[in-house]
C-alpha cells in the first residue's frame, strides 16, 4: 500500500504542469489547479513515506517500461526517510509559486516553471525507489534535465543561461562517470540490480574504483568541494523556490547516492573513511568561508548549502570510520547526525531561500548593501528568517544543533577509543565548531545588514510584505525547524528504521533507535532546550513591557561630527565581514577596488570588492579559455558550406575503408613470391 501511495505521488508530480500547457496561459485556474494536484501528491507521497518507515514493505515491483526491461522499484527505510523531505518541500514550494511567480505577471514562463516543476519532482520521486541502475538512471536524468530548464526560467537575462549551460555540463559529466559506474557494477557483480554485495564477491580493488566514481558523480550533484562550482550560480538565478528546492531536497540526492552505494558495497577501505571526513571537514569550512565574502542574498546561501554539504559527509565519514572498525556507536552517531542533518539542513535552507524570495519580491533586489530597515516593513519575513539563521549556525533550541551534537558526540566517542589516532579523530570537532562560528557571524552579517538598520535604498525603503501563501510554507518550516530542536525524540521512530537499514550486515544486529537513545540524552536535550526557549520568551517579553512603558524620545546618541547621519553611514555586509574576509585572504584572494581621488573637487567614486569561485573563475574558466585558443585554428575547417561537409564525409570513409584493407598481408604474400 505504501508504495502504491508514493507511486501516485510520484505520477501526480509529473502530471501536476499539465494544466498550465492544456489551458490558456491567462486562466486564473492555471497555478490553483497545479498547487491542488502537488499538494495531493505530497500528502499521498508523505504518507507512504512515513508508511514505509513504521510498517515496511519487501516487495519488488517491476516497471513495464520496454525501454527499461527488468528495472524495478521498491521502498525502504532509507529511500523513504529521503522522500519525505522531497514531499514536503515540493509541496510548500507549489504553495509558495501562487504568490511568487502568478501566472498574470509572467504569462511566458509560468507554465513552463510549473511543468518543469512537477517533473522535477517527479524524477527525484523515481530514482529514490528505484532498485534497478536503468530505472535509477531514468530519474536522475528527468531530475537533471528538469532542473535546467527551471534554473533557466528567466532565460532572457544572460546570467541565468550561463547557470543554466554550466549546470547542464556539470550534471552531463556527473551523469557520465555514473554510466561507468553502473557499467562496472554489471561488470562485477553480473546484474544491473542495486542489491549488497556480499564480502569477497567482487575484488578489493573494483570496491575501491566504484566507490569512486560514485563519489565523484553523487559528489559532484551533491555539490561537495571542489565539486561545487555549479552550484552558486544556479541557486542565486534559479527562482527562489527553485533554489529552495535544489538546496533542500535535489543536492541530497547526490548525498542519497554516496549513502546507498556505501551500504551497498563490501569491504570499503579504512582510507574512504578518513577520505570522506578530510572532504566534509574542506567543504564545510571554504563553503562557509566563501559565502561570509558574498554580497549576493542568494549566492551567500547557496555557499551555505556547500558548508551544511559538508557537515553532512563529515557525518557520513564517521559512520565509515565506524564500519571499518566494528564500532557500532560510531555507525550509529555518525549516520544518525549525517541522515538528520539532511532533514534539518532542507528544513532550515528552504526556510533561508523562502525568506530570501520575499525580500526579493517586496524590495526587487538580492544585493546586501542596498537593502536594510526590512524588519519594521516585513515583519513575517524577518521572524523567519532570523529563525533559519539560528538553526542554520547550529544554536539551541533549533534542528541545527541537535544533528550536529550528535556529530560531536560520535567523535569525542570515537577519541576515546582510538588512543593511537586521537588528534587524527578528535580533529573535527574543533573543525565543525569553527564552521558554527563562522556561520554565526555571517548570519549576524547577513541579518543586520538586511532587516535591521534603515533602507540603504528606495528600493528597501518602499519594500512590502508578502502575501499568506507566501508566508504559510515558512511558518510551516518554522514551527518544524523549533519542533526538532526542543523535542528531538520525536525523530528516532523515523530516523532508527535508515540507520538499521545502512548498516544491516549481519555483524552489527543491535537496533539503531535503542543505541542512539542509550547514547543520546534525549531527556536532557529537551530539558534544557525547553529552559533556554522558556528564558528566551521571557527576556523578550521583559524588553517587550520595558519599552513600551519608557517614555518616546529622539536625538542622536553619537554623531562622530555630522549633524544628520543618513543610511550611507551605516555598516554595510562587506565592512562587517572585512575582518574575517582579510584573515582568509589566502585562500578567498578578494579583489578590491578602492575610490579613485585624484583632485580636489573630486567626481563620484565607491568601494567595490568581490571573491571568486575558486573552481570555475579560478580554474575551470581560465582553463576552457585557453583551450579554446590553442583549438581557434579548427574553426577554418567550418565553412558554411555544402560542398566542404561532403568532401569531409568522402575523406572520412575513405580513410575507415583503408584501414579494412589487408596491406600487411598482401605485402607479405607480394614479397614472399
Amino acid at each position: 500500500m505504501s508504495v502504491a501511495l508514493i507511486a501516485a505521488a510520484i505520477t501526480l508530480f509529473a502530471v501536476s504542469g499539465l494544466p498550465g500547457l492544456l489551458l490558456s496561459p491567462r486562466s486564473p485556474w492555471i497555478g490553483r489547479l497545479h498547487t491542488v494536484i502537488a499538494l495531493l501528491g505530497a500528502s499521498l507521497g508523505f504518507i507512504g513515506a512515513v508508511g514505509s518507515i513504521i510498517a515496511p514493505d519487501s516487495g519488488a515491483y517491476l516497471l513495464p517500461w520496454p525501454s527499461a526491461p527488468g528495472a524495478w522499484i521498491g521502498v525502504d527505510a532509507l529511500s523513504a526517510y529521503f522522500l519525505l523531505p522531497l514531499f514536503l518541500i515540493g509541496g510548500l514550494g507549489a504553495v509558495y509559486g501562487l504568490a511568487y511567480w502568478p501566472m498574470r505577471s509572467y504569462l511566458r514562463t509560468a507554465a513552463r516553471l510549473r511543468f518543469f516543476w512537477g517533473l522535477a519532482l517527479a524524477g527525484m520521486g523515481l530514482l529514490l525507489i528505484s532498485k534497478h541502475a536503468l530505472s535509477f538512471l531514468l530519474g536522475w536524468e528527468t531530475m537533471a534535465l528538469a532542473a535546467c530548464v527551471l534554473v533557466s526560467t528567466e532565460d532572457e537575462k544572460g546570467e541565468c543561461r550561463r547557470s543554466g549551460l554550466i549546470y547542464l555540463m556539470a550534471t552531463h559529466l556527473g551523469t557520465l562517470v555514473l554510466l561507468g559506474f553502473f557499467a562496472l557494477w554489471r561488470s562485477a557483480s553480473g546484474s544491473f540490480d542495486l542489491l549488497p554485495l556480499s564480502n569477497g564477491q567482487i575484488p578489493a580493488a573494483t570496491v575501491n574504483i566504484l566507490f569512486l566514481l560514485a563519489l565523484f558523480g553523487f559528489g559532484l550533484k551533491a555539490g561537495l568541494m571542489p565539486l561545487h562550482f555549479w552550484l552558486p550560480g544556479a541557486h542565486a538565478n534559479a527562482p527562489s523556490h527553485v533554489s529552495a528546492l535544489m538546496s533542500g531536497v535535489l543536492i541530497k540526492m547526490g548525498i542519497y547516492g554516496i549513502v546507498r552505494v556505501a551500504a551497498l558495497l563490501p569491504d570499503i577501505s579504512l582510507f574512504w573513511g578518513w577520505f570522506i571526513l578530510f572532504l566534509g571537514a574542506v567543504s564545510g569550512l571554504l563553503g562557509v568561508a566563501f559565502a561570509l565574502a558574498q554580497h549576493d542574498l542568494k549566492k551567500l546561501l547557496a555557499y551555505h548549502s556547500v558548508e551544511n554539504i559538508g557537515i553532512i559527509v563529515m557525518g557520513l565519514g564517521l559512520a565509515l570510520l565506524g564500519r571499518s572498525h566494528q564500532r557500532p556507536e560510531w555507525i550509529v552517531l555518525g549516520m544518525a547526525g549525517c541522515l538528520l542533518h539532511v532533514w534539518n539542513h532542507g528544513l532550515f535552507k528552504a526556510l533561508l531561500f523562502f525568506g530570501a524570495g520575499s525580500v526579493l519580491h517586496g524590495a526587487k533586489t538580492r544585493q546586501i548593501d542596498r537593502l536594510g530597515g526590512l524588519a519594521r516593513r516585513m515583519p513575517w519575513t524577518a521572524a523567519a528568517f532570523l529563525l533559519g539563521a539560528v538553526a542554520i549556525s547550529g544554536l539551541p533550541p533549533l534542528n541545527g544543533f541537535i544533528s550536529e551534537f550528535f556529530i560531536y558526540l560520535g567523535f569525542f566517542t570515537s577519541a576515546q577509543a582510538m588512543e593511537n589516532q586521537f588528534a587524527l579523530v578528535l580533529f573535527g570537532a574543533p573543525v565543525l565548531a569553527m564552521i558554527g562560528a563562522l556561520a554565526v557571524a555571517c548570519f549576524v552579517k547577513v541579518y543586520g545588514a538586511v532587516f535591521l538598520g534603515c533602507p540603504r535604498s528606495d528600493a528597501a525603503g518602499n519594500a512590502h510584505e508578502s502575501s499568506l501563501s507566501m508566508r504559510l510554507p515558512m511558518v510551516v518550516l518554522g514551527i518544524l525547524c523549533l519542533g526538532i530542536g526542543i523535542f528531538p525524540a520525536l525523530v528516532l521512530p523515523l530516523l532508527g528504521p535508515a540507520i538499521s537499514v545502512w548498516q544491516g550486515r549481519g555483524v552489527l544486529v543491535s537496533s539503531a533507535a535503542s543505541t542512539l537513545d542509550a547514547l543520546v540524552p534525549f531527556g536532557w536535550l529537551s530539558a534544557m532546550t525547553g529552559i533556554l526557549m522558556g528564558l528566551i520568551l521571557m527576556v523578550g517579553l521583559l524588553l517587550f513591557f520595558k519599552q513600551r512603558r519608557m517614555p518616546a524620545s529622539s536625538g542622536l546618541t553619537w554623531d562622530c561630527g555630522y549633524g544628520r547621519p543618513t543610511a550611507r553611514m551605516q555598516y554595510t555586509a562587506a565592512s562587517l565581514a572585512r575582518t574575517l574576509v582579510n584573515l582568509g585572504r589566502w585562500v578567498l584572494r578578494p579583489h578590491q577596488h578602492d575610490p579613485q581621488i585624484s583632485s580636489s573637487f573630486p567626481q563620484a567614486s565607491c568601494l567595490h570588492s568581490h571573491v571568486d569561485d575558486p573552481i570555475l573563475d579560478r580554474v575551470l574558466i581560465p582553463d576552457f579559455e585557453r583551450l579554446r585558443r590553442l583549438t581557434r585554428w579548427f574553426t577554418r575547417f567550418q565553412q558554411g558550406q555544402a560542398q566542404y561537409y561532403i568532401l569531409y564525409l568522402v575523406v572520412t570513409l575513405g580513410i575507415l575503408l583503408a584501414t579494412m584493407i589487408p596491406f600487411r598481408r598482401l605485402f607479405y604474400e607480394l614479397f614472399s613470391k
